[in-house]
Parts: C-alpha cells; structure tokens; sequence
C-alpha cells in the first residue's frame, strides 16, 4: 500500500545524517574550534527514520538515515511524471567550496531518483558519471566509484529495481565516509539539498496535476522546522555565508505557508506558490552552482 506522497518525498534526504557529538567509544563530546560542545543533533520526525540503516559497524549508533527507496512509493503515488517539465542540467564541474558542494550533492541525488522514477535510461549514464565527480570532491569516490558503474549497467538493461537499490547505497556511503570524516556540517547540507530539490520536485508535480487529497501532502511544517534548526547548529563561519543566510530566510518565509490545520487543503494558486519558493530556494543553490563568467 502505498504511502502518502510528501511523508517520504520530504524524507528523500530528511536526514541524510545525524552524527552524535559524543564519541561512540564513550570519549568526551567533540568540540568545535573554539573549544565549545558541538551541539547535540537535532531529533529527527520519527517518519523520516529507518532502522534498516542505522550504521553500526561504524561505531555510531545515532547515526540515522531514511530509507531513500521509499521517495519511488511516494512518487509512484502521482502516476506518470512529466520528466521534460521537472529535469535539468547540472554543472560539469563540482563545486570548489565545500558548503556548495554538499548542498548540490544532494540536488544531483534527488535529480538521479527522479531520472529513475521516469525510467530514463538515456539520462542515467550522465547522473552516474555527476555522482561520481561530486563523491570525489566531497572526498567519497572510492565509496561511489563502485556504484556509478553499476548505476550505468542496469540502466542499459533497464532493471530499475537494482537502479533502486543501486541510489539507496550510493547515499548510505556518502553517509558512511560522513561518519568516518566526522563532518556532521556536510552531511546536514547534503541532506538539505536533496530536501529542498526534492520538494520543488513534489510541489512542480502536483502544481501539474492538480487535486486537494495531493495538497494535503504539503503540510509539514516539522519537516522545515528541522532543516532551520540544523542551519542554527553549522558552525558559525558556516552560518555567516551569504548562501546559508539566504536559504534560511528563505525557509523561514516557507514554514508559515505550510503551517496549516491538519487536513485542510491547499488551493491550486497555494500550491503554485509553494512550487515557486521551493524554486528559488534551489535556484539560491544553482546559482552560486553556476561556473564563474557564465
């Protein structure tokens, strides 16, 4: 049975990471730069969580990531997907700063579900290859390399299950190397971008499609709650960047909009206005995702 739409599709990277502060082996808790506490991690909604992925071999039982298959269900619950009307390109080159880099990660995984929910073999070799080269600067290649390769084979044979499979495990390795780095900064911003690609996805497709049950959807204002409290806990330098300022008064313009009385429907002029400020959210992230001098 499937699941209602938003419920997972906000979950495509709800929390790509959660790192506890406390060392795993029961050491003091990590400090920033500064010498102070990091802070401990934000709870996440419990619908955004699946035990299936806790990462225990790596010593961090706190460390939590959705399921990602779960967006095809959500997905699937809208039918057919007008895919020439949600795609778009990506730079061929990564980013160089790291906050930038994470953030257009997590665009570039939500474009590679959406590649694969509209079966579109054509597209995959291109997603695959991107992965790779954003995993590589992020200093998680090796972990991606093995799955891009993958990613481009089953998409020949068009066996979207293992292509499934194959999405799910290149985001629980970039997680991984997260965990292994200690860059719970990074990881938050991954998750964030694939959030909000992923909502501009959701709202673009019911905007298309238009009925009040598919509205009902939006309302999850605990979702945004989560990514402004995470922005709250980058690390200040973090904080200070025009980027990350820019998107959090963007999602603070965003969370009254879906703060509603549970069950109420959204109209069709509400949700094309939700559709366009999840675009210019991410349009914050493609432009300063844009080469210099184009």
């Amino acid at each position: 049975m499937i699941k209602p739409l938003l419920r997972v599709t906000t979950v495509l990277f709800a929390s790509l990471t959660l790192l506890s502060a406390a060392d795993p082996k029961g050491k003091s808790p990590a400090k920033d730069k500064g010498g102070e506490d990091k802070p401990t991690p934000r709870k996440v909604p419990e619908d955004l969580l699946s035990n299936d992925h806790i990462r225990e071999e790596f010593g961090v039982n706190e460390f939590t990531t959705p399921s990602i298959r779960r967006i095809f269900d959500q997905l699937d619950a809208l039918g057919t997907l007008n895919y020439d009307n949600l795609k778009r390109s990506h730079p061929d080159k990564p980013p160089t700063n790291r906050v930038l880099l994470s953030l257009a990660l997590g665009n570039l995984i939500a474009d590679g579900f959406l590649v694969v929910h509209a079966e579109k073999i054509e597209e995959m070799e291109n997603i695959g290859r991107s992965l790779l080269k954003y995993a590589k600067a992020l200093g998680a290649g090796m972990r991606v390399s093995k799955h891009s390769q993958s990613l481009l084979e089953n998409s020949i044979k068009g066996d979207w299950t293992k292509l499934r499979n194959e999405l799910s495990a290149t985001q629980t390795d970039v997680e991984a190397e997260m965990v292994l780095l200690r860059d719970s900064d990074v990881a938050h911003l991954i998750s964030l971008g694939g959030w909000l690609r992923a909502f501009e996805i959701s709202t673009q497709a019911i905007a298309d499609n238009y009925t009040p049950e598919k509205s009902r959807l939006l309302s999850r204002p605990d979702i945004v709650e989560y990514y402004i409290g995470n922005l709250t806990d980058l690390h200040p330098d973090i904080q200070k960047m025009p980027l990350i300022q820019d998107l959090r008064e963007g999602l603070d313009a965003l969370h009254p909009l879906l703060d509603v009385p549970a069950g109420k429907a959204f109209t069709e002029n509400e949700v094309r206005d939700l559709r366009d400020k999840a675009r210019l959210l991410n349009e914050i992230i493609r432009s300063n995702d844009k080469p210099k001098g184009k």
